[in-house]
């Protein structure tokens, strides 16, 4: 068998709350539908989603000129799947099409967040105390809640404090003239720029040149983890301004490791079997984990290569975690769920979300003095990017509500994306969630942009519905 080099899964929350309403108007004197006749009515009706996803894939891998795989999924509520691949094997490895294994750094971020908000809330850790409260080896004075949110002034990779406070400044002017300007159409319209999508792609490869992703040394705990960046000066007063690091949440781990009173590893596992996540686990390079994929990059010569080996134990929260495609769609859809419950005045008849949802809300309101990463229309909330529902001018752009995180690592590149639907219908009745669009993107090739293709594929499905 061959490398599947991409994976992509579509999950399409509605069915289960349509099917119902839809036998109900059919009525006991007409003869109900089969399930073969509602496979087939889904599937006609998503096909000019499907066939406009697929071409959308195709694109990325001839933007970077390779070969791939794409897999194409839904979640069960549609009770339908769809696969669409394209083979190209650099290296013959055995794997399995649905127990594939990749690198995917924002299922790391993503449930890094979830479970410090979980601890929070549940174990009343209030986000307002400071770290050093909780986690003695760090003396600084920074809140679990800046950490969510990145504005605790800890560097991400570069050191060069002056370094980092230039470059921001100049993505900030440039931003301003855009918008100035009129610039190009945001990107959550899904409309990127040749110059703004190869400026991200250059500024991704830098950013990979800095020393500290390609370490190899294993690290015993995240408190000694801590070590490589405890004593560096801050490049911003904490809650002054934006800076996104990795390192912030690898210090999250360790205030998730006391509260939780007991090792972060062995935390996450047991959040991972809860929420059905049997696929993911932390990626430790001496353990046979059947299925893993190989990562690749472009070395100087624009040739795919290897990736170097990497130990990743220095930033679990921030980039440490195998997972897969569906195991991603799993987690969109429980957070989904959980948001929504907040929105259901009768929740009679239904089961609690993963997380209360006074929680889910709070992760996913946007946090003042926050940027958008990958999207410039985007705020940070507390470990998910979001845009808000926007229209200044009738008959005109609306911009739509979503959320999402990106993730890089060497050798992967991947988004979760989710599109929330209004669960209120036309006759006021009240659809149960989760009600919404799951897509998830991972790649074993490094610094690849997956967030604008995502959001698209999302518009395309809701725009079937």
């Amino acid at each position: 068998s061959k490398v599947w080099l991409w994976g992509l899964g579509a999950g399409l929350v509605l069915a289960l709350g349509l099917k119902e309403d839809a036998d109900l108007a059919w009525g006991s004197e007409h003869k109900r539908k089969t399930p073969d006749d509602e496979e087939k009515n889904k599937a006609k009706k998503y096909a000019s989603a499907i066939e406009i996803s697929r071409d959308l894939l195709q694109r990325i891998k001839v933007q970077e000129r390779r070969k791939s795989t794409c897999i194409a999924r839904f979640g069960k509520q549609c009770n339908q799947t769809f696969a669409q691949s394209i083979r190209y094997s650099l290296q013959t490895v055995t794997c399995s099409l649905q127990k594939l294994i990749r690198q995917v750094v924002l299922a790391s971020r993503e449930d890094r967040a979830k479970s410090n908000l979980f601890l929070a809330f549940s174990l009343q850790l209030s986000l307002a105390v400071p770290v050093h409260a909780v986690v003695l080896h760090f003396e600084v004075a920074i809140t679990t809640r800046m950490l969510l949110s990145h504005l605790s002034g800890i560097r991400h990779y570069e050191k060069d404090a002056k370094k980092v406070k230039e470059e921001k400044e100049k993505a900030n002017r440039a931003l301003k003239q855009q918008r100035k300007n009129g610039g190009r159409e945001p990107s959550s319209r899904g409309n990127d720029s040749t110059k703004s999508t190869k400026d991200a792609k250059q500024a991704a490869k830098k950013e990979f040149e800095q020393e500290e992703y390609y370490l190899k040394e294993k690290f015993d705990s995240v408190i000694q983890a801590l070590d490589l960046f405890k004593n560096d000066p801050l490049i911003f007063k904490p809650g002054s301004s934006f800076l996104y690091s990795t390192h912030a949440f690898t210090l999250l781990s360790a205030v998730v490791e006391r509260a939780a009173g007991r090792p972060f590893l062995d935390h996450m596992m047991k959040m991972f079997r809860e929420l059905g996540m049997l696929n993911t686990v932390p990626e430790e390079n001496d353990r046979i984990i059947y299925n893993r994929s190989r990562f690749y990059h472009f070395n100087k010569k624009g040739r795919i290569v290897n990736c170097p080996y990497v130990d990743n134990s220095y930033k679990w929260a921030g980039g440490g975690f195998l997972s897969t495609a569906g195991d991603l769609l799993v987690f969109g859809n429980a957070m989904l769920y959980s948001y929504q419950m907040a929105h259901v005045k009768d929740g009679r008849g239904l089961l609690p979300g993963y997380l209360k949802p006074e929680t889910a809300k709070a992760m996913w309101t946007p946090v003042d003095g926050t940027e958008g990463s990958w999207d410039k229309d985007g705020q940070y909330a507390m470990g998910w990017l979001v845009v808000e529902e926007q229209q200044q001018f009738g008959q005109c752009r609306k911009r739509r509500h979503y959320v999402s995180h990106t993730g890089g690592a060497v050798g992967a590149s991947s988004v979760l994306l989710v599109l929330p639907c209004n669960l209120a219908q036309s006759e006021g009745q009240t659809l149960a969630p989760p009600q919404g669009i799951v897509v998830t993107i991972i790649s074993n090739m490094q610094s690849a942009g997956l967030n604008s293709t995502a959001l698209k594929i999302a518009l395309q499905f809701e725009k079937a519905r």
